[in-house]
């Protein structure tokens, strides 16, 4: 079968090189322009561009989807099927293109979690399992029929960049089972239950801000699921301060209050029913540090509020 990937972070790289050792034919790669990164603000490629220079594939970076001639081009390549992991919205010119329609690969159980964010929302409201489907594209964000599902359990301390670096390989896996099975006509599509469907849209960087008048587990989600993005913070005395990881403790008090600045345990915090020990941050402009050093490098002491 002949196909179009498109794609464009690190988690779609897998599921480029799957397909790309497969029986299948990579005819071309479709992903965005490169962008300027880092302080030095130079152009540098995305993960999926790299991947696919090396694979040899022919790689194609228009400025906009709906750019004149895109859909020309690709429909010159006669493709079976357009596979889109991580990707932008195609427009109704494009989804015409394939002979077998266009394939993707969403990191959540849909009709749950659909949107930009489904495994950090997935994390961020506890779930214990979340998973990957593939699914047929139409104009409607992922609300396609459903071709192939897969249940992944979520570990009790696994961060959202945990799980979503566990997901990209297993999603790949599943991507290929999935176009294998519509060149032999095994799947057949189902719909969505649209009484199931749940959001997941992208976060800001507001989103990070932790209100320790939740619960402790409420909390503790929010941290893991805002690791690496968009980042959980609080404000102290000292500006702001990230917090990466955490752990239920045992002490209670007044919501916000540091209830333990001890610098071999680190730093306590009470939340609405019971406390965290905050065991990485990183204030700003600093490196992420355990707890621990946080306390024996700054000034802060039990009875300093957070939040404020």
């Amino acid at each position: 079968m002949k196909l179009v990937f498109m794609g464009t972070p690190h988690f779609a790289v897998p599921a480029l090189r799957r397909l790309a050792a497969s029986s299948h034919q990579v005819v071309a790669v479709v992903t965005n322009p490169d962008r300027p990164q880092g302080r030095g603000q130079r152009l540098a490629a995305p993960p999926v561009k790299e991947a696919a220079l090396e694979l040899g594939l022919e790689v194609l970076q228009p400025a906009a989807l709906d750019e004149p001639g895109l859909a020309q081009r690709l429909a010159a390549c006669q493709p079976d099927l357009f596979a889109v992991v991580a990707f932008s919205i195609l427009p109704r010119p494009l989804l015409e293109v394939p002979r077998l329609g266009s394939v993707n690969l969403h990191p959540s159980l849909l009709p749950a979690y659909r949107g930009a964010a489904p495994i950090i929302w997935a994390v961020i409201r506890g779930e214990r399992e979340t998973g990957l489907s593939t699914f047929q594209l139409n104009p409607r964000v992922d609300a396609g029929d459903l071709l192939l599902q897969e249940t992944v359990a979520i570990d009790a301390e696994e961060t959202a960049g945990e799980l979503e670096a566990r997901l990209s390989p297993l999603g790949a896996d599943l991507l290929l089972r999935t176009v294998d099975g519509l060149e032999q006509g095994t799947i057949a599509p189902r719909r969505q239950d649209k009484s199931r469907v749940s959001r997941a849209p992208k976060l800001q960087k507001e989103d990070g801000r932790l209100d320790w008048n939740r619960p402790t587990e409420v909390v503790r989600n929010h941290i893991r699921g805002a690791n690496p993005m968009p980042g959980a913070f609080t404000t102290w005395a000292g500006g702001l301060l990230k917090i990466h990881r955490s752990r239920p403790a045992a002490p209670a008090g007044e919501v916000g209050t540091v209830l333990l600045a001890d610098p071999r345990q680190g730093l306590v915090v009470a939340t609405a029913d019971g406390s965290l020990l905050l065991t990485e941050g990183q204030p700003a402009g600093k490196p992420p540090m355990e707890g621990s050093a946080f306390v024996r490098g700054y000034p802060i002491q039990a009875g300093d509020h957070l939040g404020r």
